[in-house]
């Protein structure tokens, strides 16, 4: 299964966010999209395919932004992340 694949079957996670969440599930979902969909872009042109790679990008992406967030938004965008693996 390709990177792209892999991701696509995680779309619903990101719209359930969309249409069910509260406030900060929504900022959440849109902060961790803007870094999935970057992520998934950059494993796709380097021909990686491994899925497992994809949570190693991502989560060393948030690593380096994590100064971006208070403490309580890094919170909600972890919980995402991990509604995220659980649904891979």
């Amino acid at each position: 299964m390709s990177i792209a694949q892999f991701a696509d079957r995680l779309e619903p996670v990101f719209d359930q966010a969309v249409e069910t969440g509260n406030d900060d599930e929504l900022f959440a979902s849109g902060y961790l999209r803007g870094h999935f969909d970057l992520v998934v872009a950059q494993l796709e042109l380097a021909g990686e395919d491994d899925p497992e790679e994809l949570w190693n990008a991502l989560d060393a992406a948030l690593l380096k932004t994590r100064d971006e967030l208070n403490p309580q938004d890094q919170t909600h965008v972890q919980n995402m992340l991990a509604r995220l693996k659980a649904s891979a």
